[in-house]
């Protein structure tokens, strides 16, 4: 290999890097903060919320989080009824929230169920929360969720 060629191979590695190393993140940095609740089922049982890296706290109660995946467009339209060609990211957690740990005015987040499932999906200052019960990873798709039994709700945050 030339000088030439080996230096024009170091200039793209190093442009590459650098285009890597500036590219946005994925969601999980935007999730990240406490997230005021808007919508009414927000407001009336979780409250605000806050997000780090492996925690989910809700009511001043928290609950580790493990990052399972980051979502595809379809699966966020899916869940979020959000236009599949909308800015924004989302992510499916798995966490452990027993049915027997209550909220604001008493509510729990699936009824008589743990939930075992959380979806999220960020865009611009807002935040979009799904959970769901079950053993088995939700079946994000447009077929699956309007005939879930897993889903629990959809509540709405803002920062």
């Amino acid at each position: 290999m030339t000088f030439k060629k080996t230096l024009r191979l170091a200039a793209t590695s190093s442009l590459l890097i650098a285009c890597l190393a500036i590219a946005p993140r994925h969601s999980a940095a935007q999730e990240k903060g406490n997230w005021r609740a808007v919508s009414n089922t927000a407001r009336s049982i979780t409250g605000d919320v806050a997000l780090s890296d492996n925690r989910l706290t809700i009511n001043f109660l928290a609950f580790t989080v493990a990052h399972i995946r980051n979502l595809e467009k379809p699966e966020i339209s899916a869940v979020f009824d959000a236009d599949s060609n909308a800015e924004g990211a989302g992510s499916l957690y798995r966490l452990n929230v027993p049915a027997t740990t209550k909220f604001l005015h008493k509510n729990s987040l699936c009824g008589g169920e743990d939930t075992h499932w959380m979806v999220t999906y960020v865009t611009g200052r807002t935040l979009q929360l799904a959970f769901f019960s079950g053993q088995k990873a939700p079946l994000l798709t447009l077929e699956a969720i309007p005939n879930s039994t897993d889903l629990c709700g959809n509540f709405t945050y803002a920062k």
